[in-house]
């Protein structure tokens, strides 16, 4: 192994010790077709994905986009890439990264007859052409994204044929790669694909955001090395794109040992942390592929048979200790599918301090309901395994998974369970669900679960993974926050509230322009009185802004405060804290001089899915940025709104929990800012929003509820 480890290492030094004899950004090349050009995305120079890119990077990068629309990676393809000026100007560009991402037109009729002979061979021509430069880049493959066609361009031939080409390439020639394939799951949403291939301005974040963090986490970094204190390999096959090696743990007098599996990431993460998965090697790998992206290894020691009986237990436990002894981390990430829940959780009761977290999906979590009146094969191999004379006392037997729930209710690990709501194979009402009562009867916190409601017992796992990875990241203390980590905003919906063809940069610098004015007549002693800041609901006043064509607000802060002169509102659409904290480091807002400004951000990274501590420290976030950007201001922070039908909604319960940690904190905002709680102004003691406030969403305010918060906001100014 130590000449491919010395070999992978002289790929990458080269890179970051050139930039820093020059003290020069690392120069990133995006190669690729329209989805990198950024075809039907408004607006391209600032929403492809490589514009994007680029600012979630920083400054510390150049990002170029180098993406031609048609383009094939085939030479024999309709149109090459490699006949473009843009290839010769990414060569001339002398890129420190090279990230690739072709092969969505080779799936055309005219091209895919070439795809056995030619596609590995023009794909390894390409990236030797880039390997060759002076610069000596690190080259990384981009899977092409599922499409949701198979007319001309077929995502049928790019999920069944081009990925794992690609994978393959990645695996023989040591190469890094980004799955970006199941990124966008498995139902068409117009939203993030308009027309079934090219992914929208939002999608295109999406794709940002996922390079982005393969590249700070990886790049520049050593290659994990197969540890040596583990069993020699007596083989080594391609996982994904990844290495994967058997080997034979000892065990047992006779010697024959058990089969084992190990998949090492590219690089890994701090602490090198690892998945031992139970069962079912490889089914549904794509929350596996996204762990091993993310610096995680992926671990197997064969329990077939053993339905979690003590032997399965003590082979974990003698599995566990090669592992640790070769330095993977102490804390293992456990998954377990199905029939795998049965090791899983008779292993994490029995050693709950060696587990990081548990990961099960549609878990056998009783043996009376699975194999018994299932499976009579299943059912025999589990007696033996269990050394149960007869099903009398396999009936009283009081370890199955569902029987440790107290138990593991008394620790911290996380606990995430992905069920199917029709399944009849393991029913969820046998399973999970007397889990999780039994779990919260005694007092757990820490379980979550997936439903997939109309689905039968497969397919396991999500189709887009991004849900149970960045549940393990949280568990293994390896997430990074999206919410306080300010990059652009990418909107663009006809029901944003603005003028017809507006998209988020124009929006943005609609405010600065805005912001000038106000400044223009601050000099003729007209100060402003209040800067508004936040999303659509704050949008909703309108203030002066010319780009915005839907004002419900305004005519109730003009009463309330005074003509808008003396106020203005700089809200966006569809912001979420990052976006917000972008625009205050970007958008020269300091030309202005408050007196008082209002924060309301937050509800639209609830809405995609983040978790209340991680919105917390975003809106935290952005109020520290306000206080650094506006010192002599008062600082009104509200956080968000009350959203949802009533408080048993989910949103509602989300944002209340913001606004416990918020109050909570508070004392440690700085010393201009000033926290409230909006929530009494807007709901009614049984938690129902008050009538004639909001819109049918529950979420924006009518002209009615713009005036209740107007008048709140003077009574606060006014004190």
């Amino acid at each position: 192994m130590k000449p491919i480890f010395l070999f992978l290492c002289s790929l990458l030094l080269p890179v970051f010790s050139a930039r820093a004899q020059e003290n020069r950004p690392l120069r990133v090349a995006c190669v690729g077709n329209s989805i990198t050009y950024g075809a039907l995305i408004p607006n391209r120079d600032r929403n492809s994905y490589p514009a994007q890119l680029q600012q979630y990077l920083g400054t510390g990068y150049e990002v170029r986009n180098f993406g031609v629309s048609g383009r094939t990676l085939l030479t024999r393809g309709d149109l090459p890439y490699i006949q473009t000026s843009e290839y010769r100007a990414s060569l001339d560009f002398r890129p420190d990264i090279v990230l690739l991402k072709l092969g969505t037109n080779d799936s055309k009729p005219q091209n895919r007859g070439c795809l056995a002979s030619d596609f590995l061979s023009d794909y390894r021509a390409l990236i030797r052409s880039y390997r060759e430069l002076p610069s000596r880049p690190e080259v990384i493959l981009l899977t092409p994204v599922k499409c949701f066609t198979d007319e001309n361009i077929s995502d049928s031939v790019i999920g069944g044929r081009i990925v794992p080409l690609v994978r393959r390439l990645a695996y023989e020639d040591g190469l890094a790669a980004v799955n970006l394939y199941n990124l966008f799951g498995d139902r068409w949403d117009p939203a993030t694909m308009p027309d079934r291939i090219h992914p929208s301005s939002i999608a295109a974040g999406r794709m940002a955001r996922t390079i982005g963090e393969y590249i700070l986490r990886n790049c520049g970094k050593p290659a994990a090395v197969y540890p040596a204190t583990l069993p020699a390999p007596v083989d080594r096959s391609n996982f994904h794109g990844h290495t994967q090696y058997d080997f034979i743990m000892p065990w047992g007098k006779t010697g024959e040992g058990v089969a084992c599996r190990l998949v090492l990431p590219r690089v890994y993460a701090e602490g090198q942390p690892w998945v031992l998965r139970a069962r079912f090697w490889g089914h549904e790998p794509q929350a596996d592929i996204a762990l091993l992206e993310n610096g995680f290894a992926i671990a197997y020691c064969d329990v077939a048979n053993l339905y979690g009986a003590e032997e399965a237990l003590e082979r974990w436990d003698k599995f566990y200790g090669l592992m640790t002894r070769a330095g993977f981390s102490e804390r293992v990430v456990l998954e377990g599918m199905s029939r795998g829940g049965l090791p899983v959780y008779n292993w994490a009761a029995r050693r709950p301090e060696r587990v990081c977290c548990i990961y099960a999906d549609a878990p056998v979590m009783d043996l009376k309901s699975w194999p018994v009146g299932s499976s009579p094969e299943d059912t025999r191999l589990m007696m033996a395994a269990y050394g149960f004379r007869n099903e009398k006392q396999m009936r009283k037997w009081s370890r199955n998974p569902i029987d440790h729930a107290a138990a593991l209710a008394g620790t911290d690990i996380p606990i995430l369970h992905v069920v199917r709501d029709a399944d009849t194979v393991v029913p969820p009402a046998e399973n999970t669900e007397v889990f999780r009562e039994r779990y919260e009867a005694a007092g757990g916190t820490r379980m979550e679960v997936i439903h997939k409601p109309g689905v039968g017992h497969h397919p396991h796992s999500l189709t887009d993974p991004d849900p149970i990875v960045g549940f393990v990241l949280r568990a293994a203390g390896l997430y990074s926050n999206p919410c306080v980590r300010p990059v652009p905003g990418n909107e663009f919906r006809s029901a944003a509230g603005w003028v017809p063809g507006a998209e988020w940069h124009g929006i943005a610098e609609d405010i600065t322009a805005t912001l000038r004015r106000h400044a223009e007549r601050a000099d003729s002693g007209k100060r402003l009185r209040v800067l508004l800041l936040g999303n659509s609901i704050t949008q909703g006043f309108g203030g002066c802004r010319r780009l915005v064509a839907y004002k419900p607000g305004r005519e109730a802060m003009d009463g309330a405060v005074g003509d808008s002169s003396c106020w203005e509102s700089a809200g966006i659409s569809g912001d979420k804290t990052q976006n917000l904290l972008w625009r205050l480091r970007h958008g020269t807002y300091d030309v202005v001089c408050p007196e008082n400004i209002v924060i309301t951000i937050g509800i639209n990274n609830l809405i995609a899915g983040d978790r209340p501590e991680e919105v917390t420290e975003g809106i935290e976030a952005v109020a520290r940025e306000a206080a650094r950007l506006f010192p002599a201001s008062r600082i009104i922070l509200f956080g968000l709104l009350p959203a949802g039908a009533d408080g048993s909604d989910p949103l509602r319960r989300k944002s209340l929990r913001v606004h416990r940690l918020l109050a909570e904190r508070k004392a440690a905002l700085p010393d201009n800012v000033r926290y409230v709680d909006p929530t009494a102004w807007f709901v009614a003691p049984d938690g129902k929003p008050l009538p004639g406030l909001y819109s049918g969403d529950n979420i924006h305010l009518t002209a009615e509820g713009y005036r209740v918060w107007s008048g709140r906001i003077t009574a606060l100014l006014e004190e």
